[in-house]
């Protein structure tokens, strides 16, 4: 039977990279005492106010079809958010709604990337990553996000690897998994570069409201030289804890979304109309929990960085926000996917290891900060008594 190109492109994507995680699974299954870090999604439920916005939608009738662009009162409250925090003039045609980040981001780069193309992205990266951008035809190009730099991707980095099939630079700030936020600095040299060499700057912006104190957000967007080529993705799933709605868009000129419209009402027709009047609410009032969380990360980060830093010899990259912190393990001999089937079954703690978000960091574990405060202090207890047996039995 014929199969499609995209479907030889898209095949066995992504199942190494989860196999710790979904051993972990059924270790919990089978009665297992383990604490799992793998996952990062919200501490918290989506908020009443939210839910009842939703609810209430539905009994009035907001079940019916949306259109290709998404609901006008949502992209307007999305217009006048992007205007004030951008200091430009955003308007609602630079606007496409979709079922979440990874729709949009899919939907994007359906737009912006082809067959023969390259796409250049920060190794190590959000594990999806690869399969969106094999989807279009095109092939991802990793770019090494190194530790010395903070984890932030350097232009000089992407301009070695810039040819003339280069079409798009994706970023990720603040960078899931790593924590980096991207500097104003950081932004200027990468524009230059997309100037030079009219590349798109697709930006992943989901976790811009989980930026730990003493730290500045900066966005491509702000910068009104690099306009024409532009694009941000965002959702309320991680600022709003509302990961299951499925509501995201994606912000571009207008004279990208307009060409992209037809796609997008070939796949979705925005989203729906209850999910839209929640969003346009959730944009409006602002997140009720979104400050909570981030002083919860930040103070498990903390605890996290100075525990281990202390009592054992494994090194943690403190984040800049996010949901994540990253631990290198180089000094128990063992490289990340060794230390963390080794951890699961000895220690009771999962975690991620580095290879499922790429090939450069290959000596680290990413561990998520989203477990209660009683768990995620147990599971540090774990993990230092695990790191010094293991210190003893190969000293």
């Amino acid at each position: 039977m014929k199969r499609t190109e995209i479907t030889k492109r898209l095949s066995g994507l992504g199942g190494a990279k989860w196999e710790l995680y979904l051993k972990a699974k059924k270790l919990v299954n089978q009665g297992r005492d383990i604490i799992e870090m793998t996952i990062g999604e919200p501490d918290v439920p989506t908020p009443d106010v939210l839910v009842d916005v939703a609810a209430e939608s539905m009994r009035q009738g907001r079940t019916t079809y949306s259109n290709g662009r998404g609901e006008l009162g949502l992209r307007n409250a999305l217009a006048e958010r992007y205007s004030c925090s951008s200091g430009r003039d955003i308007t609602v045609d630079q606007i496409l709604c979709f079922p979440g980040t990874q729709t949009s981001l899919f939907a994007v780069l359906m737009g912006v990337t082809e067959v023969g193309d390259e796409v250049l992205v920060g190794d190590p990266m959000y594990a999806t990553y690869e399969g969106v951008i094999r989807a279009t035809g095109a092939d991802m190009v990793p770019v090494p996000i190194r530790p010395e730099n903070d984890f932030r991707i350097s232009a000089s980095d992407l301009e070695t690897r810039i040819t003339s099939r280069t079409t798009a630079i994706l970023l990720t700030t603040p960078h899931n998994p790593t924590g980096a936020v991207l500097t104003d600095s950081d932004l200027a040299e990468i524009g230059n570069l997309a100037r030079a060499h009219d590349l798109w700057i697709i930006s992943d912006e989901v976790y811009e409201e989980l930026i730990f104190d003493g730290v500045s957000f900066h966005s491509p967007l702000t910068r009104q030289d690099l306009a024409d080529r532009v694009i941000i993705v965002s959702s309320i799933s991680k600022s709003h804890a509302a990961p299951g709605f499925r509501s995201g868009w994606c912000v571009a000129p207008s004279s990208f979304t307009e060409v992209l419209l037809p796609l997008s009402e070939t796949m979705l027709f925005g989203n729906q109309p209850f999910i839209a009047d929640m969003t346009e609410t959730a944009i409006r009032e602002g997140s009720p929990v979104a400050e909570g969380m981030r002083q919860r990360f930040a103070a498990h980060a903390n605890l996290l960085h100075d525990r281990l830093t202390n009592e054992t010899g494994l090194a943690v990259l403190r984040p800049q926000a996010g949901m994540f912190a990253m631990i290198n393990v180089a000094s128990t001999g063992m490289d990340g996917n060794t230390y963390a089937l080794h951890l699961l079954e000895h220690g009771g703690v999962a975690v991620m290891p580095g290879t499922s978000f790429g090939t450069t960091i290959d000596n680290w574990v990413r561990v998520a900060l989203t477990v209660g405060d009683n768990n995620f202090a147990t599971a540090c207890e774990r993990i230092i008594r695990h790191a010094n047996l293991l210190q003893k039995e190969y000293a």
